[in-house]
């Protein structure tokens, strides 16, 4: 169903845990930076095509404690997401920046109503 890799892993995770992947959300997308100027010099970017992002200190990466917090509204699919994360791995690299994964709240399954 998901190919064999981290994206894949989480949403087959989504999925096992009654997750409807049809369905759209805000789905967050972290990316880390050393230094804060070049974090915010990618969020600047990030702006500039339409997108939420915020800029925090949080440490939670070692070497990297900036975290930019992309927000994208979209269906949780393999690859989109995937395809996503590329865009942002390349415009981060030019300021010294990796992705750090992404995450989203659940949207369970509704069952019919026969």
């Amino acid at each position: 169903m998901f190919p064999d890799d981290e994206n894949g892993d989480v949403l087959r995770r989504m999925v096992s845990d009654g997750d409807d992947l049809s369905k759209p959300r805000d789905i967050d997308f972290v990316v880390v930076f050393s230094q804060e100027a070049a974090a915010s010099l990618f969020a600047d970017q990030i702006r500039q095509m339409g997108h939420q992002v915020t800029v925090d200190r949080t440490d939670t990466a070692e070497g990297f404690p900036w975290d930019a917090r992309v927000v994208r509204y979209m269906v949780p699919e393999h690859g989109a997401i995937s395809h996503f994360e590329s865009q942002l791995a390349e415009l981060a690299a030019h300021h010294g920046g990796r992705n750090d994964g992404w995450g989203c709240f659940s949207v369970p399954v509704v069952p019919d109503e026969d």
